[in-house]
């Protein structure tokens, strides 16, 4: 892969869509997006306050960094300026009470546990 830029202030956050999930109130920047795999494994995410992802796995792990605000990601509260590492093949979902958001970096496409 080449260098990139992205300069995030340039985009506009785009409503989340995910075929057969709610995702009312999240809303995405892509910073990178992956031609061999055809998804971005690296993207902003903002919450609305009370917005949240369903239940999930990630088969090859999950970096988040909180820009702003607060979410829960399963039983944990995390808050602007904290780091979560979630190993591959761990599950948890996603809320945020008063709103966030988020940095992402996810090599590979979640599975959603119904």
């Amino acid at each position: 892969m080449e260098r990139q830029i992205t300069k995030s202030s340039e985009l506009d956050w785009k409503p989340l869509k995910e075929e057969g999930i709610k995702t009312e109130g999240i809303y995405v920047k892509i910073l990178r997006f992956d031609e061999a795999t055809k998804r971005p494994p690296t993207f902003l995410l903002k919450f609305d306050p009370g917005a949240s992802y369903p239940n999930h796995i990630h088969p090859a792990g999950e970096e988040i960094y909180v820009l702003e605000g607060e979410v829960r990601s399963g039983k944990d509260e995390l808050n602007a300026g904290d780091y979560l590492y979630m190993p591959p093949g761990s599950s948890h979902s996603v809320f945020s009470r008063t709103g966030c958001t988020l940095l992402f970096n996810i090599p590979e496409e979640v599975v959603i546990l119904k």
